[in-house]
């Protein structure tokens, strides 16, 4: 379909009135316009906590993440633990700490089959239950 441009042209309004050829002139506006006007009974009904602040964040600097470990990957580097001093050898088992390491809290994922004695913070109960089971200890 051709373009009605040239027959207006010489109309300002090129037909639409004065408001409905500006921007959004007739819909009022794009997005959230008029929330605060004429939109106001819609924004009171469906989204009420649209203005404002909410909630509270914590300063980044006051969070701190755990580091954690599982016991499957305990399992598996227990030789690089005892190069390096967290661990020792003691019979069949070894002896880790954890907490000397870095560690803050030891998870249940994965499988360990030797008995291991641990110092941590934190443990899971999954986690001890598995130690034991492998004939080691969790103590905190």
């Amino acid at each position: 379909m051709p373009s009605r441009t040239k027959k207006f042209r010489g109309y300002r309004t090129h037909g639409r009135g004065k408001k409905s050829g500006r921007g959004a002139g007739i819909i009022g506006g794009h997005g959230q316009a008029g929330l605060g006007k004429t939109g106001k009974i819609g924004m009171l009904k469906y989204d009420r906590d649209h203005f404002g602040r909410h909630g509270f964040k914590r300063p980044q600097c006051m969070v701190e993440a755990n580091r954690t470990i599982n016991v499957g990957e305990l399992g598996e580097q227990m030789e690089r633990f005892v190069s390096m001093g967290f661990a020792t050898k003691e019979g069949d088992g070894y002896k880790v700490d954890l907490t000397e390491a870095g560690i803050d809290k030891l998870l249940g994922n994965g499988c360990i089959d030797v008995a291991v004695t641990v110092t941590v913070a934190e443990a899971s109960e999954k986690a001890r239950a598995k130690i034991e089971a492998a004939g080691g200890s969790v103590a905190e």
